[in-house]
């Protein structure tokens, strides 16, 4: 692997926002070496230090938030308040766990009376952090702050999408921790892939695609690292015939178009009671027109984005928003509204990851359901219904992580769920995260003497 470099363009414009070096192998080299070099002094630091550190990180990066945020969105096309809610939740998670880390417990068992036993947990040591482009701060944060509170040290490669955020990102950290503690490569899937590959390595963190995923995990089959992985998801909502249509299609509108469709648990898929499924898609056709989006990352994932829309198109589904891809610079696509789906459309089956709301219409609320626990995903999933009985069925029966009842975003702070199917493996967020980011030894202390 070469010296190169990643040119990144503004994806409203086409502009060049800058160029950043990718590591080569040797850079990759240097930094696990540092990594492991430093992980046992930074693991034997009291907890209560590394979570006074984590607070400061968290401090500086909410100085510096509009400047990450204005990178942000020149790098991906993020909406500028949307970016800077990035930061603050990133900062937010820093602080979170520098306070659970201190508490991070293990537990006193019950032996011989005059024998002391112990599961105690400890840092596993180098973790590779791979995070993705769509919320670069918040999530890389998540990972970063479980991994540092609890004794590993960091290689982080932030998604080639997002080079100059992540670069900031190192940059303000560095202000604050010990050298070699948390290091930064850049590059694409190719260094990751470097890096999945070394036996040097004792956890690979990931967020990003399915393809990725899969290649990260026979990597770690063959070295022995422990995988984290959410792999993304192809989200479905069904709609009740009880609910308003006109709340339910604001409902699906969020869901499927904020951040231009590029949130991993977005709206990918809806399934709608027939009888309500023609003022439902009056209403979502409204919400469609009524919006103006920022761009996709580019125009790459734009040519992802259409070709689902393309195929579905082809194969009788209508489009009644949207579909279209505009004239002009940059990586612009409408919100766009397809009827007539049905079963089997890539659109319905594959992430679509952009703003496209796909409806495929169904006899009943128990229909609904079935067509939402087919495939290959299992991230999240949605539900609007006015019945207790069907959502209690619903979210037991929906093989999906994470399952919510009348509001497509939302929920507690601190939640973690597993991924299932091909979305992933493990906790990726909450204080369970901590859990994932340790390894527990058992103590067994007798007294001398026979």
């Amino acid at each position: 692997m070469t010296a190169g470099t990643i040119e990144i363009r503004n994806p409203a414009d086409g502009r060049v926002v800058g160029t950043v070096p990718t590591a080569t192998e040797s850079d990759v080299d240097a930094a696990l070496a540092v990594a492991n070099r430093t992980w046992p002094g930074w693991a034997r630091t009291p907890a209560a230090e590394r979570g006074k550190l984590l607070h400061a990180a968290a401090a500086r990066l909410r100085v510096h938030a509009d400047e990450l945020a204005a990178l942000n969105e020149a790098e991906t096309g993020r909406p500028r308040g949307e970016a800077v809610e990035g930061v603050l939740a990133g900062a937010g998670t820093l602080d979170q766990y520098a306070e659970l880390g201190p508490v991070h417990r293990g537990r006193s068992l019950l032996g011989d009376f005059d024998a002391t036993d112990l599961m105690v947990p400890e840092a596993r040591g180098v973790i590779v952090a791979l995070t993705p482009w769509n919320d670069p701060v918040a999530v890389a944060c998540g990972l970063l702050g479980a991994a540092l509170v609890t004794g590993n040290t960091v290689v982080h490669k932030p998604s080639e999408r997002a080079p100059h955020t992540g670069a900031l990102l190192d940059d303000v950290l560095a202000g604050v921790l010990p050298g070699g503690v948390c290091q930064t490569l850049h590059g694409d899937g190719g260094v990751g892939a470097i890096l999945a590959m070394r036996d040097d390595v004792d956890v690979i963190a990931h967020v990003g695609s399915v393809a990725a995923g899969r290649s990260i995990a026979a990597s770690a089959a063959a070295t022995g690292a422990k995988t984290l992985l959410e792999n993304g998801g192809n989200d479905p909502l069904v709609v009740d015939e009880d609910v308003d249509p006109a709340w339910a299609a604001a409902q699906a509108a969020l869901g499927a178009f904020a951040n231009s469709g590029q949130i991993c648990v977005a709206v990918e898929r809806i399934y709608v009671h027939e009888a309500i499924a023609e003022r439902f898609l009056t209403e979502l056709v409204r919400e469609a027109e009524a919006r103006t989006l920022a761009p996709l990352v580019d125009r790459r994932h734009r040519e992802h984005v259409h070709s689902h829309v393309e195929d579905a198109l082809a194969r009788g589904a209508r489009a009644l928003a949207g579909g279209a891809v505009p004239d002009g610079p940059g990586a612009h696509y409408p919100a766009t509204v397809l009827a007539d789906c049905t079963a089997g459309l890539r659109v319905l089956t594959e992430e679509t990851f952009g703003p496209v709301a796909p409806v495929q219409v169904v006899r009943s609320f128990e229909d609904g359901l079935a067509e939402a626990a087919r495939g290959d995903y299992g991230l999240a999933a949605t539900v609007l219904t006015g019945s207790m009985s069907r959502a209690q069925h619903a979210w037991r029966e929906l093989p999906a992580g994470t399952v919510k009842v009348n509001a497509v975003f939302g929920g507690a702070p601190g939640g973690a769920a597993h991924p299932r199917r091909h979305s992933g493996n493990g906790y990726g967020y909450g204080p369970e995260l901590l859990d994932e980011m340790t390894q527990t030894k058992v103590v067994h202390v007798a007294p001398p003497g026979p």
